[in-house]
């Protein structure tokens, strides 16, 4: 009876860290006007990298786009913009994707 319940605890436990590793990570595109050139992309990837919850990014000068793959758990699309009127840049957003579990 003993061995039992402690597979059952066992079980319990298991399935509460799985829970608890599947994050809600998206993938946000922006339109950035103002980064037209290599010290505007420059300034984007310094100061974007220190929004919560960011966990990677990248830019495409001719495109004008930043793409920003974040947790949705620490902050949102409306954050992420306000995030880039920090340092005077308006960000205008443009789609988002979801990151299908890995199974």
């Amino acid at each position: 009876m003993k061995t039992k319940r402690m597979m059952a605890a066992l079980v319990v436990a298991l399935l509460s860290v799985t829970a608890v590793m599947a994050k809600d990570i998206r993938t946000a595109v922006f339109k950035v006007s103002q980064m037209h050139c290599e010290n505007c992309e420059r300034k984007v990837k310094n100061n974007i990298k220190f929004e919560k919850g960011v966990k990677e990014f990248s830019t495409d000068l001719k495109t004008k786009t930043v793409s920003i793959t974040y947790d949705a758990e620490k902050t949102t699309v409306d954050k992420l913009k306000a995030g880039f009127k920090k340092f005077n840049y308006e960000a205008e957003f443009v789609k988002e994707t979801k990151q299908e579990d890995k199974k």
